[in-house]
C-alpha cells in the first residue's frame, strides 16, 4: 500500500488553503499520523473544529471522505453494512418461479455482495484511493463496537458472516473525536496519536476567521474574536464555538455595522449564546463593564 508523501511545509500549506489554520500541535500530530499510518484520537471541548478537522485534511489532501456518526446504541451492522433481507427474498421469490416454469436451476445464493448494503467504515476500507474517515463522537457508542473498531483498525481487515474478509485497500487516515461522555478503553489510547484541540488563542482564532470570512473588515473581526475570548472565560453552559464567532461577525455584516459599536454586540450577542442564563450572565458581567 503506497503511503503519501508529504513535509509539515507542503501539509500547513494544504491545509491553509483549504480554510484550516492547524497550530503546531494539530500540524505535528496529522503529520506523524500520515507518515506512521496511526489513527488520531482528537478529544476537546465542544465546538473547537474537532469534526472540521478531518474534513479540512480530506479537502486539504484531495481525499474521498467518509464518516460515522456514533450515537447510543449503534451497531456493527450500522457501521459496516446488512443484508437487504427485502432483495434477497425477492430474489429467492423469483428464482422459484423460474424454476417451476422451466426446468433449470437458477442461482439461490443470495449471500454474495450484490445483497449487501455497504455502510460508511466497510465503504472507506475498500476504497481504492486514499481516504480519510471519521469515527465521531466515539465515546458515544459502547465497549464492544468501540472493540470490533480496534480490532478492523489494527488487523487492517473487517469480516462479515456469510460473505467474507476484506482487507484495507488504501492508504486510510483514520480520526476519531470523544466528547469524554464516557473512558475509552485503554487500547484505543494506546493504538492512537492523542490530539487535544482547545478554545484557539486569539491570534488564531483571528487568523481562522479571515480565512473563512476574508471580506470581513479586520477590526470588526479582531473587536468580535475579543469578545468571543471574554465570553468564553465566564461559567457557562455553552460555551460559544468557532462557528458562533463567524456566524456573529456575518450578522453584524448584514446589519451593516463594520465597526461593531457596542450597542450591536449588545443586541446580537443572542445569535452566540444558547440560553437565556448565559445571555444574563454575558449582559451583566461582558457588556456591563465594557461601558
Amino acid at each position: 500500500m503506497k503511503k503519501e508523501h508529504i513535509d509539515k511545509e507542503e501539509l500547513e500549506q494544504a491545509l491553509i488553503e483549504a480554510n484550516y489554520i492547524p497550530d503546531d500541535n494539530i500540524l505535528i500530530t496529522l503529520f506523524l499520523s500520515l507518515q506512521l499510518g496511526k489513527p488520531i484520537l482528537v478529544e476537546g471541548p465542544p465546538g473547537t473544529g474537532k469534526t472540521e478537522l478531518s474534513k479540512s485534511v480530506s479537502r486539504a489532501l484531495k481525499r474521498d471522505f467518509f464518516r460515522v456518526q456514533c450515537y447510543e446504541g449503534i451497531t456493527f451492522e450500522q457501521m459496516v453494512g446488512e443484508w437487504n433481507y427485502q432483495k434477497q427474498l425477492l430474489h429467492l421469490e423469483m428464482s422459484r418461479l423460474k424454476e417451476t416454469k422451466i426446468a433449470n436451476n437458477t442461482d439461490t445464493d443470495v449471500f454474495s455482495e450484490k445483497f449487501f448494503i455497504k455502510r460508511p467504515l466497510l465503504q472507506a476500507f475498500i476504497n481504492p484511493s486514499p481516504a480519510v474517515m471519521l469515527i465521531d463522537e466515539l465515546d458515544k457508542a459502547d465497549e464492544e463496537v468501540e472493540s470490533f473498531l480496534l480490532q478492523a483498525l489494527g488487523e487492517k481487515e473487517i469480516t462479515v458472516n456469510d460473505l467474507g474478509t476484506f482487507k484495507l485497500k488504501n492508504d486510510l487516515l483514520v480520526v476519531l473525536t470523544s466528547n469524554s461522555q464516557r473512558m475509552l478503553l485503554d487500547e484505543t489510547r494506546d493504538r492512537c496519536l492523542f490530539l487535544y484541540i482547545d478554545y484557539p488563542t486569539l491570534e488564531r482564532e483571528i487568523e481562522i476567521v479571515k480565512s473563512l470570512l476574508p471580506e470581513a473588515p479586520h477590526l470588526l473581526v479582531e473587536k468580535v474574536v475579543g469578545f468571543i475570548q471574554k465570553i468564553r472565560k465566564l461559567d457557562l453552559l455553552k460555551k460559544p464555538s468557532i462557528r458562533a464567532t463567524v456566524d456573529w461577525i456575518r450578522t453584524l455584516i448584514a446589519t451593516g455595522d463594520m465597526e461593531a459599536s457596542d450597542e450591536s454586540l449588545k443586541r446580537t450577542v443572542q445569535v452566540v449564546l444558547k440560553s437565556e442564563e448565559d445571555r444574563n450572565k454575558v449582559q451583566s458581567t461582558i457588556f456591563k463593564s465594557s461601558k
